[in-house]
C-alpha cells in the first residue's frame, strides 16, 4: 500500500480558508485605525488657521467655528483655565485653552485621528489617549501623531470672568 495525500474535493483547501481569514482580520484592523484621518471637513484647517488670535479681557475670540457644541453656552470661568493649560468640556465636545495669561482659545474636542474625545491638557499639549496624539495649545496643531491634522478652532467669548460658547 502506497501513502499517497488524498485530497477532498468538497470544499476549499486550508491554506486557502487561513489567508481568507488573515485578509479579513487585516481588513478589519486597518478600517479601525485609519478612519478620520482623510474626512476633512471643509472649515477645519484652512479655516482655522485664518483667525486665531485668541481673546484677552472681555473681546470676542478672533476664532471660527468647527466643534460641535452649540453657540451661547456658558462654559466655565476664566479662573477655571490655568494659564498654560486648559479644560475639557466632554458633553459639549470642546476644549477651552489659555496658552499665554489672558488670551483664551477653544478647539473641538475630537481627536482628527480617530475621532475619539480628547481627555487632558497638560504643559502645553492638548491629549488623546486612544492612540497618543498630542496638539498644540497655541494653535490646535498635531505635536505627535498618529493624527495629521490641527484641532479644529472652535468660537468663544468671553465677558469678565465668563467664558462662552459663540
Amino acid at each position: 500500500m502506497t501513502s499517497a495525500s488524498i485530497k477532498s474535493a468538497s470544499g476549499p483547501a486550508r491554506r486557502t480558508v487561513v489567508a481568507a481569514a488573515g485578509a479579513a482580520g487585516l481588513s478589519v484592523a486597518l478600517t479601525a485605525c485609519g478612519g478620520s484621518d482623510d474626512d476633512s471637513s471643509s472649515s477645519s484647517s484652512s479655516a482655522g488657521a485664518a483667525g486665531s488670535t485668541g481673546s484677552t479681557g472681555s473681546a470676542p475670540a478672533a476664532s471660527t467655528g468647527g466643534g460641535d457644541a452649540a453657540g451661547g453656552a456658558a462654559l466655565t470661568k476664566t479662573a477655571d483655565i490655568p494659564a498654560g493649560g486648559g479644560k475639557v468640556f466632554e458633553s459639549e465636545k470642546v476644549v477651552v485653552v489659555q496658552p499665554t495669561a489672558g488670551t483664551y482659545k477653544a478647539f473641538s474636542a475630537v481627536c482628527t485621528h480617530a475621532g475619539c474625545a480628547v481627555k487632558s491638557v497638560n504643559d502645553g499639549v492638548i491629549h488623546c489617549p486612544c492612540h497618543n496624539s498630542n496638539f498644540s495649545i497655541t494653535d490646535g496643531s498635531v505635536k505627535s501623531g498618529p493624527a495629521r491634522k490641527p484641532l479644529p478652532e472652535v468660537s468663544i467669548k468671553v465677558s469678565g470672568d465668563s467664558i462662552t460658547l459663540a
